[in-house]
């Protein structure tokens, strides 16, 4: 079966020719032009003077305690009053929609989130990245665009971020630069502050999906096939231990989302994050969430810690959202010792990559321990390794889904159940491919046949 990528925004730009003022490079090819936002309304000097002052007469009579009590359209239509009263009494030649406006902003820099809120309200869009204060960027349908949305300044840029840390006890600032947060509504954030960013501070925000995808969704969308669906969902039911990889902005969460809500709404479930973000659609789940140290460097709390307290809890199941370093020893230790159907996430370019990638964190930890006694836990904890890939025509597909099966000498072995091979590209961009296909029966076919499920599962890779 092939499967084709979606591109909804997709349109054909034919290549700059040497007439048009490009250098023609490397045998033809030419240099790629910036892309070029929406035109922005310029502000003449004086008209900005104005307004900065009006800005700061409006802050002078504001008590930021009452107003962050206030919801955000009372505020808005009490700062239009504010402002339009000043403007009348100083003789600003200031238009009511340019008061609506400042109002607008006031609002959103007290109560919301600044320049970022329209960006944040619409639904297309899933990553936001502040370069700067005239450079902010979103992806849509999983291309970047540079967007019209700018900031006064850094220390605009500056304000917003502190306001989105602080709200769930974080802190950012010179002696504390880099931070991961979430907002509200469990988009997730990552703030980088000077002198770590050179020329501005940094805001990149993934976005929390009010629309809950499942499996059949996502089949829908072209990130998989209806058997690699199938696939899945057998192996979260059949409390098969399930690492998902991939890189950046892959789909590695949102898969780990669609895939457990397969589990038995009965299970106790805890899951552990730096910043709290996944979906789990089951009542009986218990999220914990990392800490950072505090201004005296006391307090922090890692994911190993929430790991360590998680196994005294009595979870059916743990998902730890990413494992990143030495708390991965303690998750093989946790698969191994009762707690089946377990999912992690992690970084990585291919299903073997995983494993490599897997026992080099257990070595940041566990320095004296043998690579084979590494190896023999990996693959007594790992059942399948799912790779997730955001492809070129911006489509994000299942690429791998591999069986861990053995040991054989001092090698893991593994079994690709299905792997995505690439055909071509159609006349929109579009990348046609198809999965291959592998029979064999897999080495957890006892447990599949334990939960009536390895007929379904032979099914399933008959389908593909």
């Amino acid at each position: 079966m092939k499967i084709f990528g979606r591109r909804d925004n997709f349109t054909p730009v034919a290549a700059p020719t040497p007439e048009e003022g490009h250098e023609l490079l490397l045998d033809g090819l030419a240099p790629v032009p910036e892309p070029e936002a929406a035109p922005r309304h310029v502000v003449p000097t004086q008209q900005s003077q104005v307004i900065s002052q009006l800005r700061d007469r409006v802050l002078r009579q504001i008590d930021p305690t009452a107003a962050a009590d206030l919801p955000m359209d009372a505020l808005r239509r009490h700062l239009e009053q504010i402002i339009h009263a000043i403007a009348n009494e100083e003789r600003y030649e200031f238009s009511g929609r340019e008061q609506i406006s400042l109002a607008d902003e006031l609002a959103s820099d007290m109560v919301g989130n600044g320049p970022l809120e329209p960006l944040l309200r619409d639904p297309e869009i899933t990553d936001i990245m502040v370069n700067g204060p005239d450079l902010v960027y979103v992806e849509r349908f999983g291309k970047l665009e540079l967007t019209n949305i700018r900031f006064r300044d850094t220390a605009h840029i500056a304000m917003i971020a502190q306001k989105i840390v602080s709200r769930v006890g974080r802190r950012v600032d010179e002696s504390s630069p880099m931070v991961d947060a979430r907002l509200q509504d469990g988009s997730r954030v990552n703030v980088l502050f000077p002198p770590l960013a050179v020329d501005s501070p940094c805001i990149s925000i993934r976005k929390f999906s009010r629309r809950r995808l499942s499996l059949s969704l996502m089949v829908e969308n072209g990130t998989m096939t209806a058997g690699v669906a199938r696939l899945l969902g057998i192996a979260a039911r059949a409390r098969l231990n399930v690492l998902i990889s991939g890189g950046t902005g892959a789909g590695k969460t949102m898969l780990l989302n669609a895939m457990s809500q397969m589990i038995d709404r009965g299970e106790r479930i805890v899951t552990i994050e730096d910043a709290a973000e996944l979906q789990l659609q089951q009542r009986h789940v218990i999220r914990t969430e990392t800490r950072p140290p505090n201004l005296e460097g006391n307090g922090q709390i890692t994911q190993r810690d929430l790991l360590w307290n998680a196994l005294r809890m009595r979870p059916d199941r743990i998902i730890l959202g990413e494992v990143r370093g030495i708390e991965a020893f303690d998750m093989l230790q946790a698969m191994n010792t009762g707690h089946d159907g377990s999912m992690c996430t992690i970084h990585a370019n291919t299903t073997r990559d995983a494993l490599t990638r897997v026992e080099n964190m257990v070595q940041m930890g566990q320095s004296s321990l043998p690579v084979r006694s590494i190896r023999q836990q990996i693959v007594g904890a790992l059942d399948l390794i799912v790779q997730v890939e955001r492809m070129h025509d911006g489509q994000r597909r299942v690429t791998q889904v591999s069986e861990v099966c053995n040991m054989e000498g001092d090698v893991i072995t593994m079994n690709d159940c299905a792997v995505l091979e690439f055909d071509r590209e159609d006349a929109q961009g579009r990348i046609v491919a198809h999965y291959k296909v592998s029979q064999a029966r897999p080495a957890f076919l006892p447990r599949l046949e334990y939960h009536g499920l390895a007929r379904s599962w032979l099914a399933a890779l008959a389908e593909i």
